[in-house]
């Protein structure tokens, strides 16, 4: 019996928003996912060929580029971070709607002019990525690397500007921040292991799957 498709899925923002499009799909998780004081990782759905990791969203496109998982559900952001040659992106799920965006103090933005910028410091969970976008521009990014918080990092003076996701904006207007330029819109993706997606028919039929659940 052929081994099961490990499909990983991240924690957080996009996890509420993949479960309909995966019941769609016919992937519907076993009970113990949804509890709320489990620790495991690891979980059973309903088709058996089918098993489930919740990792961070980071992890996700890690495990599946190098064939640990098969299939996994990832921002865009986190695609164009890594640009993994194994990760194939069939699917846009149109689903977990965001940008990338700079942002920086409200003082620094009313007399700031992006367009004059050669050099900018930024604290970021996305250097790739931003400094291929900057380079694009003819702008040098210095990029600080941070994993979270990163809204304090003017007030502490690390970096007069961030890179990082934005919805609805909040957070930024919480801390004293206004964006001044968007970078990338971004969405949720189905993603495969390109040599999985190549040698696993199982593979299509779950992408052709998904691909029907987000037409619908």
């Amino acid at each position: 019996m052929a081994q099961p498709i490990i499909f990983a899925i991240p924690k957080g923002r996009i996890l509420d928003e993949a479960l309909p499009l995966m019941r769609a799909a016919g992937i519907d998780p076993s009970p113990d996912f949804f509890d709320k004081d489990s620790r495991a990782l690891t979980f059973s759905t309903n088709d058996p060929q089918v098993q489930i990791i919740r990792v961070r969203a980071f992890d996700v496109a890690t495990f599946v580029a190098h064939g640990a998982a098969q299939v996994g559900i990832v921002g865009s952001d986190v695609i164009d971070e890594f640009d993994y040659s194994e990760l194939y992106a069939p699917v846009d799920l149109n689903i977990g709607h965001c940008r990338i965006s700079v942002a920086e103090p409200a003082e620094l933005a009313a007399t700031d002019d992006p367009r004059s910028w050669s050099h900018v410091r930024v604290a970021t969970k996305y250097p790739n990525l931003t400094r291929k976008y900057f380079a694009g521009r003819g702008v040098q990014a210095e990029c600080v690397k941070l994993n979270g918080a990163m809204e304090i990092a003017p007030l502490l003076g690390l970096s007069s500007r961030i890179v990082d996701l934005v919805s609805s904006g909040k957070t930024l207007k919480e801390n004293g921040l206004v964006e001044v330029e968007t970078l990338a819109q971004v969405s949720a993706r189905l993603v495969a292991n390109r040599a999985a997606f190549k040698t696993d028919e199982r593979i299509a039929a779950l992408v052709e799957r998904f691909r029907a659940a987000v037409g619908a």
